[in-house]
């Protein structure tokens, strides 16, 4: 009686082991499938992902991928798109200051050529012929001269290399030396310029030479674009622990755009401005240095339609404050 018993149970086990062997075998093919799919949604983002890094690389920097999702891969995605959206602004940029600075020397080298042949070969028969083509050699000579110096400035000042001498700086008496260095200018064109500095102004602190430029650059521009018998004012305010400094004056037809102005060869009158002889990086330096003195540099139009451009810079109390003290210490 034992022995059928254990043939059920022999039995029992062996079916037992065969559905144990099926579900287990069901389990690993699951598994496996499961892996697979893991698998090829980690490594199918990270193939287009690699693709689409070689495509940048040959230059094709419209190139984006398709990853979506909340997770790590679909963050990995946003991030490769946003750095080459800024890949492609900085090479557009690139590509456009290329084509900025060849148009900008295409004219004085085509002066340069034309007349100094001219002066080569002899075909200026009168003096005042040869005189002329000669004074235009010298000053495309210079303009040429005054962009390549402008590109090391600015080429410097953006990548932090440009050295600061910090100091306190009188604002007061720095403004006024600019103004009668352009008077004889703006009287020529019938320009007033007025100046309106508080006595509680405090000094800046600024680097003296690198203020300098900024303002020369800021009052040369608004003398030679405001219109005839118009007024340019330049005048000082405490905003808060720091100086305003505010240049206002009219603007002709051609109304530059505040948010441009300070990008490298805006120009709101190209023909205007090379007449002018100016090259357009001007105001571009004049706002990194700005920045690099820990100030701000931006424009706007006031109710009137006059153009302001403010220069903000920090007062100076403290760096008088102790060259006082060194002064007091020395004495003792």
């Amino acid at each position: 009686m034992a022995q059928p018993q254990s043939l059920a149970a022999t039995a029992a086990a062996g079916d037992l082991a065969t559905r144990l062997l099926e579900a287990g075998g069901v389990a690993l093919v699951v598994a496996m499938l499961l892996i697979l799919l893991v698998s090829q949604s980690v490594t199918s983002p990270v193939t287009q992902l690699a693709q689409a890094a070689e495509d940048i690389a040959a230059g094709n920097y419209s190139r984006r991928v398709s990853i979506k999702g909340q997770d790590e891969i679909g963050m990995l995605g946003s991030a490769f798109n946003r750095m080459a959206e800024a890949v492609e602004r900085a090479r557009k940029v690139q590509r456009d200051f290329l084509a900025n600075v060849s148009h900008e020397l295409k004219t004085p080298l085509t002066s340069l050529i034309g007349f100094s042949q001219a002066l080569v070969d002899g075909s200026l028969l009168s003096e005042s012929e040869r005189s002329r083509a000669a004074s235009i050699v010298h000053e495309e000579s210079e303009r040429v001269l005054r962009m390549a110096q402008e590109l090391l400035d600015l080429a410097r000042v953006e990548a932090g290399s440009i050295s600061m001498h910090i100091a306190a700086v009188d604002l007061g008496g720095q403004l006024e030396q600019e103004l009668e260095m352009l008077r004889p200018r703006a009287t020529a064109r019938g320009l007033a310029l007025k100046m309106s500095v508080p006595d509680d102004i405090p000094p800046v602190a600024a680097d003296p030479e690198r203020l300098h430029q900024i303002l020369d650059n800021l009052l040369d521009n608004a003398v030679k674009y405001a219109p005839d018998d118009a007024t340019v004012d330049a005048i000082a305010r405490l905003s808060g622990s720091a100086v305003e400094t505010v240049i206002s004056n009219p603007v002709g037809p051609h109304r530059p755009n505040p948010d441009r102005m300070f990008d490298r060869f805006y120009r709101a009158d190209p023909s205007r401005s090379a007449a002018a002889g100016g090259v357009g990086l001007g105001l571009a330096i004049s706002r990194e240095l700005a920045a690099a003195m820990k100030g701000r540099l931006w424009a706007d139009f006031d109710d009137g339609g006059n153009l302001r451009v403010h220069l903000q810079l920090p007062g100076s109390r403290d760096v008088s404050a102790g060259k006082a003290d060194a002064a007091a210490a020395a004495v003792a």
